[in-house]
Parts: C-alpha cells; sequence; structure tokens
C-alpha cells in the first residue's frame, strides 16, 4: 500500500512541468525569457573569468548563478500566472489567505450573500483581518457588520479590513499575502490563543442554535418578553 501510494504521488519534476505547463499557458515566452536569463548570466560571469584569467571557476560560478537567476525568474511568474488565474474566481481570497504562513488561523466565508460576496477572517499576531472579495459596495457593508461583531468580541485585538481588487483603495489579490505579513504584530501568543477560543466559542453556538422548522406563518409575531404563550 505505501509503495502503491508513494508511486502515485508525483515527483519533483512532474511537479516543475506541471507548474511549466500551467504558466506557459497565460504567459507563452516564459521559457525563452527564462533561458535567456540564465544563459545571459553564464555568459557574463564566464566572460568576467576570462579576463580575470580564472574560466573555469567563473564557468562553474556562472552556471550556479545562471541557474539560479533563472528558478528565480520562473518562480515570480509562475505565481504571477497562477494569481492571473485566480483572479474574480469565487473563493480566490481564501485560497491566498490559507497559504499565508504559520501564526495565522484562516476562517473562510464568515460572512457572504446570494451575490457571491465573502468576507473571510485570518486571526495572527496582527489581530483578526477581515478581507472582503466581490461587489465593493455590498462588500463594504458586509465588512463593517462583521467589524461590529468583531469589536464587541474580541475588545483587546485591532480589527483590520481589507477588500481584494485593482481600484482604489483596493488590495491586489497577489499583494494579500505580503500586506497581512506588513501589518504590525501587537498581540502576544497567548492573546492571540485566546481571540481564537472566543470566535470558536462564537462560531460553535451559532451553529448549535435551533432552527425552526417549515416557513413561519404570516402574521406570526414574536411574544414579549421571550415567553412562548
Amino acid at each position: 500500500m505505501a509503495r502503491k501510494e508513494t508511486s502515485e504521488n508525483p515527483g519533483r519534476l512532474k511537479q516543475i512541468g506541471l507548474t511549466y505547463q500551467m504558466t506557459r499557458k497565460v504567459d507563452p515566452k516564459v521559457g525563452l525569457v527564462v533561458a535567456a536569463v540564465g544563459i545571459v548570466t553564464f555568459g557574463v560571469v564566464l566572460a568576467i573569468g576570462f579576463l580575470i584569467g580564472h574560466p573555469v571557476y567563473a564557468g562553474i560560478l556562472g552556471f550556479l548563478l545562471g541557474f539560479l537567476a533563472a528558478a528565480v525568474l520562473f518562480g515570480r511568474r509562475a505565481e504571477r500566472a497562477a494569481f492571473g488565474q485566480m483572479e474574480g474566481q469565487p473563493g480566490a481570497a481564501a485560497a491566498v489567505l490559507q497559504n499565508v504562513g504559520r501564526g495565522w488561523t484562516v476562517t473562510p466565508a464568515v460572512a457572504v450573500t446570494r451575490n457571491q460576496d465573502v468576507v473571510h477572517r485570518a486571526v495572527g499576531r496582527a489581530g483578526i483581518v477581515l478581507v472582503g472579495e466581490g461587489n465593493p459596495n455590498r462588500v463594504r457593508g458586509l465588512l463593517a457588520g462583521e467589524k461590529k461583531k468583531m469589536a464587541r468580541i474580541a475588545v483587546d485585538a485591532p480589527v483590520t479590513d481589507l477588500i481584494v481588487g485593482d481600484g482604489e483603495g483596493q488590495v491586489p489579490l497577489r499583494k494579500i499575502r505580503t500586506t497581512l505579513m506588513k501589518l504590525p504584530r501587537v498581540l502576544p501568543g497567548p492573546k492571540v490563543t485566546e481571540v481564537n477560543d472566543r470566535l470558536r466559542a462564537l462560531g460553535d453556538l451559532m451553529s448549535n442554535m435551533p432552527v425552526p422548522k417549515g416557513p413561519l406563518p404570516k402574521n406570526a409575531r414574536m411574544p414579549r418578553g421571550g415567553k412562548m404563550r
């Protein structure tokens, strides 16, 4: 069974190949550009080696630096292509948030509208970050409501709200991770755990609330004082 699972897992080279194919669909010139950067880097270092009288050592160094430059450039273009395919897709911001890194607890879709406007929540040492995606006008209302709720639950935690987009005052999808990492770390570890526990308790409470079955009568009224007659 273990051998079968190992054989089914794609190897490193296969993963690179799949990434290249995905990137090439969005960026057809990625292969030429990456190869050109690697060759030019190798050529420049090799030329310097001939000038100083050490072409062999410079050739080895040039090959390593050329490969490194090509790999870095390929990684950036692949990342840009991936974000390009994700932009405009529902839940794209949640996918980015879940790959921000350690120290963040992400809860996707804490608020949703029927028009697929969504607010996601991330909790870390920077406090509570609410990320909205969808129509900016509708998302602002969602964020405002969720922000008030967070302010009541976690009084000591700062609440930051972001709207995903390319408009004024918005954060592009590809810059969400960078934006979160630049936020000041103001909460100690135990406080982050406390905030997460409060939010988790609230979620459990909401999920366990009894929901009446069937439609309510049109003329039904809620009894005053919380007592049923």
